[in-house]
């Protein structure tokens, strides 16, 4: 490990261990995106589902849609939580 990488991860550790009241939302985050990533290869499986849909969603069963909404789920439910929280900041 060369000096900058060591500074990279040193700088990581000390942000992610300020963040303290964050850090189950980042912890939340983290798991969220692998959770619509997943399985990796040899796509996203999310990635997958949405150009079936957006190809017309022809042969899709409710297994499909469940599927859909258990990957999607997570992230959906992390990003409306930052716009709460970033409107929140943004309001007197």
């Amino acid at each position: 490990m060369d000096c900058n990488q060591r500074y990279i991860s040193y700088f990581l550790i000390d942000h992610i261990c300020k963040m303290k009241g964050n850090s189950s939302l980042f912890l939340f985050g983290v798991l969220s995106i692998a959770m619509a990533l997943a399985p990796f290869r040899p796509e996203p499986h999310l990635w997958g589902k949405i150009q079936w849909i957006a190809g017309g969603a022809v042969g899709m069963t409710f297994t499909d849609w469940f599927d859909v909404v258990v990957h999607a789920g997570p992230i959906s439910i992390f990003l409306f939580t930052i716009g709460m929280k970033l409107g929140r900041k943004r309001m007197p």
